[in-house]
């Protein structure tokens, strides 16, 4: 049954780009009439300016929990979900402590919401993992083949397990899971579009991971509509198409730098000195082994097609123009920073092997 538009929505997650632009279009939409924003950061500067006509209500979703049935909410958007452990805000426990128990804490607020009719949460496709064993294409209903290594896949099978709890304790809630694929545009600034601008890009010996992204900009539409419409069930959101790393690689215009995996590891562990951020598990698992999921639920349930993969890494290729010449300087920081990382990898296996030498040596001795 289709039912109206949600008049009261509540957005959570507003101190980032995804939770302010999703806030932002929801409260331009004249079918809504009041749109909160609950977190409890204050926005950025570069953020306010696009939450004009939200109401901000700083605090967490436990904290808000009697204000929500006050409010009279009818939709909750939970947008609170980070993929990478911020070392200057509490690394990876503030991560686990904002997806997991912060959607753990949420969901129970929300239970207790008798206007609540739809509830709409951000997922990725890194809920399906990333292994040798996975099959060529994830349908919404392929489990994964191994618990994933990563920490943000691991938090959101936790996530949607909390999700499926709230659906059997509110049945009559219509809830929306959206299985995000990485983000990617013009203006994204994520791991993956750092990793992409950097003049030599790591990649992993003998391995050509195929890789799917979807535009910001649809991720936004789907959003939208999601709270809008009536589209209860669980969503892959792609673009159509894949892209192998080493096309990615040269679409861009960079050089890629084949490493061992293991090397690769200790690359992602000074990644920071080149500007690309942390690059976790997540990451390498999936620079080895790709993933790539179905869409055809999606499109047909929404009547929306992302545009392609391809196509949206071509806009994350227009925007980043201006930087993309490897000038002497850009490539000569790379090459340090990366050359650094496999040298203290040969010292660290080197250091075991001299003592044990060493050792050796005295016993006979």
């Amino acid at each position: 049954m289709v039912t109206s538009p949600p008049r009261v929505v509540v957005v959570t997650g507003v101190s980032r780009f995804l939770g302010a632009s999703v806030a932002a279009r929801l409260a331009a939409d004249p079918r809504v009439e009041r749109v909160i924003g609950l977190d409890p950061h204050e926005p950025p500067t570069a953020l306010a300016g696009l939450l004009g006509d939200v109401e901000l209500i700083r605090a967490d979703a436990r904290a808000a929990s009697g204000a929500l049935a006050d409010l009279g909410a009818e939709a909750i958007v939970h947008l609170a979900v980070t993929s990478a452990p911020d070392p200057q805000h509490g690394g990876r426990s503030a991560m686990k402590e904002q997806n997991v128990i912060g959607t753990m804490q949420m969901l129970a607020a929300a239970q207790g919401v008798p206007t609540l009719r739809k509830l709409v949460v951000r997922s990725s496709t890194a809920a399906y993992g990333a292994s040798f064993r996975d099959p060529a294409v994830f349908t919404e209903d392929t489990e994964p083949r191994a618990v994933p290594r990563g920490s943000f896949a691991r938090d959101i099978l936790d996530v949607e397990g909390y999700v499926r709890g709230f659906r059997r304790r509110r049945p009559r809630v219509g809830a929306t899971v959206l299985r995000f694929a990485p983000f990617i545009s013009s203006t994204a600034n994520t791991t993956l579009t750092r990793y992409f601008s950097q003049p030599m890009v790591p990649t992993v010996f003998g391995r050509d991971a195929r890789l799917q992204f979807v535009h910001v900009d649809d991720a936004l539409e789907i959003l939208h509509r999601s709270v809008i419409e009536d589209h209860p069930g669980t969503f892959n959101v792609a673009g159509a198409g894949v892209l192998a790393l080493s096309q990615a690689v040269r679409r861009a215009g960079r050089l890629a730098l084949p490493l061992p995996e293991g090397t690769l590891s200790t690359v992602a562990a000074v990644a920071r000195n080149v500007g690309i951020g942390q690059i976790g598990l997540d990451q390498i698992d999936l620079f080895v082994h790709g993933r790539v999921v179905d869409t055809t639920k999606l499109v047909r349930e929404f009547g929306f097609t992302p545009r392609s993969t391809a196509e949206a890494f071509d806009d994350f290729i227009r925007g980043h123009a201006n930087g993309s010449s490897l000038t002497a300087d850009r490539l000569a920081a790379a090459e340090h920073a990366i050359l650094d990382g496999v040298r203290r990898l040969r010292a660290a296996a080197t250091e075991p092997a001299a003592a044990g030498g060493a050792a050796r040596g005295g016993e006979r001795a």
